[in-house]
């Protein structure tokens, strides 16, 4: 009996340096399980390719011409509801990565991510992860301490709601937040959609923006 192939992921880029657009082509395309759908220089030119072709995840960067990235993440999540956002940038300072996670973007790398890294945060990102470069989740871990909640904010989070949220802020996958508390992947997922529930959200990311922008995670 003929082993059955895994999916292939569908991977999408928008970057406009084209050194690093191609080189992102080729690594992508060259790896096991991946497949480029195309790369691009701009947003305004993704966007036709991207209705006729969706791809599974896009790596998006934020300094662009025209539309930037940071802009451009409500447009496409809008045209392209299916397609998981994962920023690729230079940039870490708190507004950008903020303002990409409350946008809704699924996860936040560096440009200076090793190879292997970044297809494993692709893998990640698709099995339901919010991958970060650790000096970005750092950020994250600062800035949700910065906030603190509105008194008229009470969403009734238990004890161990609030510490699997923290897991997901510090950018841990589903998979990996269930090994760290000793759950299943099935028993975060039934708590995590009680946590959407009560925080009025229908993301991952979503969530995770809203506990930093509110100050819901100590």
């Amino acid at each position: 009996m003929t082993t059955p192939l895994p999916p292939t992921t569908r991977v999408a880029v928008i970057e406009d340096q084209r050194d690093i657009r191609e080189g992102l082509a080729i690594l992508i395309n060259g790896s096991s399980g991946f497949r480029i759908t195309g790369a691009y220089g701009s947003i305004e030119s993704a966007l036709p390719a991207l209705f006729q072709d969706a791809a599974d995840i896009l790596l998006l960067d934020i300094g662009l011409p025209g539309m930037s990235g940071l802009d451009g993440i409500p447009l496409l999540r809008e045209k392209c509801p299916h397609t998981l956002i994962l920023i690729l940038s230079v940039h870490d300072d708190d507004d950008r990565i903020f303002r990409a996670l409350c946008a809704g973007a699924s996860g936040y790398l560096l440009k200076n991510t090793a190879p292997a890294r970044l297809l494993e945060s692709l893998r990640e990102a698709v099995n339901g992860g919010s991958p970060m470069s650790p000096e970005v989740a750092r950020r994250v871990v600062l800035l949700f301490r910065k906030f603190t909640p509105p008194e008229e904010a009470v969403y009734n989070l238990t004890p161990h709601e609030n510490r699997l949220l923290r897991l997901l802020a510090e950018g841990h996958s589903y998979r990996s937040a269930a090994t760290k508390l000793g759950l299943s992947v099935n028993t975060v997922a039934f708590h995590m959609k009680r946590v959407y529930e009560k925080l009025h959200v229908h993301s991952k990311s979503q969530a995770v923006a809203k506990a930093i922008r509110q100050g819901l995670v100590q």
